[in-house]
Formats: structure tokens, C-alpha cells, sequence
């Protein structure tokens, strides 16, 4: 048996080629994608590193080696990402789901809820995620991309939760009625001209759901101005964040009349979210 046709030896030369290439973190990238075309879990690829590797399985790597090589992320390639113990479906139409947004799944857990509205749900990572933990509770995403809405749809059927998610084509606050004891959004957050310093695996996301070709900021001015006509009484909004607009995100929060704002850290010490609450329009003693 020639060891040169080994699934080893595929593996350490596409680790090697995307080494060289200075794509981060190249021998995970690298056992990923060999696992994903042998069709085995990547915890289970040690077991068959000394077997053949067929020629068709070969060519599989090698092209997906070629793709990540032109900074295809990862997830793309695989067609999903895994985000709070889910696997979703992703694609180059949506934002592809980041460990650091479970920051806000797990803020939004916090306290229970059972209405929930996703302005801009991208894959839908965020509404499906938070109707599954919490059983009860009924959701309606949002988002100005049909492609998007596709993605999040095929999401909502892998997951079983069809009869509890809704889907709407909207901008923002167009044709929402009603009010939700939840609002969540991950908005695109980064400013026009920090776009040209993103990595280069961006590219390969949908440029409407990074930047709003503007300061960064537009998105939380337009999430702000309806926030308080869609929230119930004493109901919670929260926005995942750039790490430096924590206070002017605030301050959009407070200028609306929302109350009990504050800033959460991801577990780098970054900013990440961004929570507020309706205020509760019939205070106690009020009036006396």
C-alpha cells in the first residue's frame, strides 16, 4: 500500500499548501474539509488516516483546498455552520453565524419571553436558535434579502419549527405590526471605511448585511426610532455591536426613552451587546 495515496498524505499537503498560503489556522481548516468529503464526523478522521484515499475523494480535497485557498470561508464550502449546538445551513447570501453572537442568545435567555421579533435574521441563526431553548414562544424574522429569507426558511424546516416561525420581507420597521415581548438584531454594523481592512474571507459574505455604507451606525438609528412602538411593556431589545459603539448605540437607546440599558462584553472584554427595556407604562402609585 503506497503511503503517498493516503488520507494522511492528502491531508498534511493541502495543510501545507494553505500554510504557505498564510490562511489562519490551516490544519483545522484543513481536517475539516477532508472529513467533510469523506462524509465522517472531524472527530473520527484520526481512524482512517492510514487508508487509501480514492481518487474521486482526492479530487473533492484538493478543490476544496483550491477554494478555501481563494478565502472561501470555511462554512461556505461545507454549506453550514454550527452556532449554538444547531448546525445551519449558510451560504454566500447570509452572514455566517459567529461564536461571539452567542453572547446575545444567551442575554436573551436570561429572562423568558414568548414573542420575539429578528430585524435582518440573515440565516435565521438568531430567531431559530431562541425558539428552540424557549418552546413556547412564536417568532417573525425579517430581512431586505429574499436569498436570505430563502436560507432562513430551509433553516426553520431542518429544525422543525415552521409552525412557530414567520418570515417577512421588510426594511427595518416596514409592514411590522403588533409588539414583542423580544426584539434581537445583528445588524450591519461595520463603517464604509473600515470595509478595506476586513479579512479577506468577507468578501464572500453579502456586503448589505456588514455595512451600511455609511458611519455604522444608521442601522441602530433606524432600529431605535421603532423600537418602542414594538415592544410590549417592560419588554427587552438587544443588538449585537462593533467592540467601540457600545456608547453611541446607548445613547440611540436612551434618547428613545428606553430604559435599563447596558453594554455585555464578549469573553474577550470586547462590547458586544447592546440590551434595553420598554419602560412599563402604568408604573405603581402612579397618580397618587
Amino acid at each position: 500500500m503506497s503511503a503517498q495515496g493516503s488520507v494522511q498524505a492528502s491531508l498534511i499537503a493541502g495543510t501545507k499548501r494553505l500554510t504557505e498560503a498564510g490562511v489562519d489556522g490551516a490544519p483545522r481548516d484543513a481536517r475539516l474539509l477532508m472529513a467533510h468529503v469523506l462524509g465522517l464526523e472531524p472527530g473520527r478522521l484520526t481512524l482512517v488516516m492510514p487508508d487509501q484515499i480514492s481518487a474521486d475523494h482526492r479530487a473533492a480535497f484538493e478543490a476544496a483546498i483550491e477554494r478555501r485557498l481563494a478565502r472561501e470561508p470555511v462554512s461556505h464550502i461545507l454549506g453550514y455552520r454550527d452556532f449554538y449546538g444547531r448546525r445551519f445551513q449558510v451560504s454566500s447570501d447570509v452572514l455566517d453565524p459567529r461564536p461571539e453572537t452567542e453572547i446575545l442568545i444567551g442575554e436573551a435567555l436570561s429572562k423568558p419571553f414568548t414573542s420575539v421579533l429578528d430585524l435582518g435574521t440573515g440565516s435565521g441563526a438568531i430567531l431559530l436558535t431562541l425558539l428552540a431553548e424557549q418552546v413556547l414562544a412564536k417568532g417573525l424574522a425579517t430581512d431586505l434579502s429574499e436569498a436570505a429569507l430563502t436560507v432562513a426558511k430551509r433553516n426553520a424546516e431542518a429544525l422543525g419549527l415552521v409552525t412557530r416561525a414567520r418570515f417577512l420581507q421588510a426594511d427595518w420597521w416596514d409592514g411590522i405590526a403588533g409588539q414583542f415581548d423580544l426584539i434581537v438584531s445583528n445588524p450591519p454594523y461595520i463603517a464604509v471605511d473600515e470595509m478595506a481592512g476586513l479579512s479577506p474571507e468577507l468578501a464572500h459574505e453579502p456586503r448589505m448585511a456588514l455595512t451600511d455604507e455609511a458611519d455604522g451606525l444608521m442601522c441602530y438609528r433606524a432600529i431605535a426610532a421603532g423600537a418602542r412602538a414594538h415592544l410590549a411593556p417592560r419588554g427587552r431589545i438587544m443588538v449585537e455591536i462593533g467592540p467601540s459603539q457600545g456608547a453611541a448605540v446607548s445613547d440611540l437607546f436612551l434618547a428613545q426613552g428606553l430604559k435599563a440599558v447596558r453594554v455585555i462584553a464578549d469573553l474577550d472584554g470586547r462590547d458586544r451587546v447592546v440590551t434595553a427595556q420598554a419602560p412599563n407604562p402604568h408604573p405603581r402609585n402612579a397618580g397618587k
